[in-house]
């Protein structure tokens, strides 16, 4: 049965979404833009910050749930420009240094508020 997972360690929904939702052995989360828990948006920042800001929105969700960053078996991550790749991508290893999740990276035309990225994460629940 799907259960909402909500935080107010990571920004608020801002639409018809949740933060994450969960079946029990599976967690879905959102796509997290750079958006802090108190609805500061680092669009204006270098793309490593703005990497490092959606995954620690990440983090914040999957530890309300009692995960970690290691239970993640799959990340999408969009960029509104996919020469920011390296960048992002040297961010992103700060999080998944031993055992990294799956991962698709693609370069998308916009994204919402004018993010320059966005990061959805599937995680497993633990037995």
């Amino acid at each position: 049965m799907k259960r909402i997972i909500d935080t107010p360690d990571a920004p608020a929904a801002v639409g018809a979404y949740s933060q994450a939702t969960t079946d029990g052995d599976l967690v879905f989360t959102a796509g997290q833009i750079p958006l802090t828990p108190e609805g500061d948006l680092l669009d204006d920042e270098p793309i490593a910050t703005q990497t490092r800001q959606s995954l620690e929105n990440v983090k914040a969700i999957l530890e309300a749930e009692g995960l970690t960053m290691q239970d993640v078996l799959k990340v999408s991550v969009y960029l509104d420009d996919i020469d920011d790749f390296d960048e992002m991508n040297d961010a992103y290893e700060e999080y998944f240094q031993d055992n990294p999740p799956a991962r698709s990276a693609l370069e998308v035309s916009a994204l919402p508020k004018g993010a320059a990225v966005e990061i959805e994460a599937v995680a497993a629940q633990r037995d």
